[in-house]
């Protein structure tokens, strides 16, 4: 949060798979001239954020295994975890605000009365994030009905489907978006707000990242069905998202230039 004196020129929100690495490309190509210039244009005045679905252990995975930069901020586990700097120094505030009308074991016991739910590896199972793999097809029936009884039950839960396969039930003040509009809320609280705030996403858990206010939004080019229904169901005539014609990383180069954030 004090890496700059002033207000961020821009604060650059990523997703990290299929966004900003691109798995197809072996070489890194696009990832590369990413960080070339962001080192060069943007390191000194403004803010590099990474909002992944990864849990820490996949996500320092993924850093061995990609040329990644180090971001001033990280926020995993689909917007429950955020964390700053090098050292990865978690944010207790928004762990007290996670904490709120969340009951993890009542989750569990819910999502056990179904039997297409596998949950996902216990890497991926967090303190306000139970995650779980589901068939496309059973997908939309099991979400309606865990939200019809943890609403009886008045239980704070917010379920997210993405990826075609990935189905994560968080904390009610959770999510990528939320993550986001808490860390804008804080740096207008300590008069620090970004100049332009750059959401890039590819998933239907990113979809929250374009509805915070005055955020422009990036969908890349390889998008997932999920997202681009969202986009045509909300945000077809908000000029401010925008769907790259480039892959990933070249989709945010491109996103920059188009909203003319700053040089590329």
């Amino acid at each position: 949060m004090d890496k700059l004196s002033g207000s961020a020129r821009l604060m650059l929100v990523s997703d990290l798979d299929h966004t900003m690495v691109d798995h197809h490309d072996k070489e890194n190509k696009s990832l590369l001239k990413f960080n070339s210039i962001w080192e060069s244009k943007y390191k000194s005045d403004s803010l590099l954020v990474f909002s992944t679905g990864r849990s820490p252990t996949l996500y320092k995975e993924l850093r061995n295994e990609k040329p990644l930069l180090q971001p001033d901020i990280t926020i995993m586990s689909v917007g429950t975890e955020i964390t700053y700097g090098d050292n990865m120094v978690p944010d207790e505030g928004w762990v007290e605000i996670l904490n709120k009308n969340w009951d993890r074991n009542v989750v569990l016991e819910e999502t056990a009365k179904f039997k297409e739910l596998k949950l996902q590896v216990e890497s991926e199972q967090r303190p306000h994030k139970v995650s779980f793999y589901v068939p496309k097809e059973s997908a939309q029936e099991i979400t309606k009905a865990l939200s019809a009884r943890f609403e009886e039950l008045r239980l704070d839960v917010k379920i997210i489907y993405s990826g075609g396969m990935d189905l994560d039930l968080l904390a009610k003040g959770a999510g990528k978006g939320q993550a986001l509009a808490y860390l804008l809320s804080k740096f207008k609280e300590i008069g620090k707000p970004p100049i332009n705030t750059l959401a890039c996403g590819d998933s239907g858990n990113d979809a929250e990242l374009f509805s915070i206010p005055d955020v422009y939004g990036v969908m890349v080019n390889n998008a997932q069905e999920e997202l681009l229904q969202w986009y045509e169901e909300n945000a077809k005539d908000n000029p401010k998202i925008f769907h790259a014609s480039q892959r990933c990383a070249g989709g945010i180069i491109e996103a920059i230039e188009h909203f003319k954030l700053g040089p590329v």
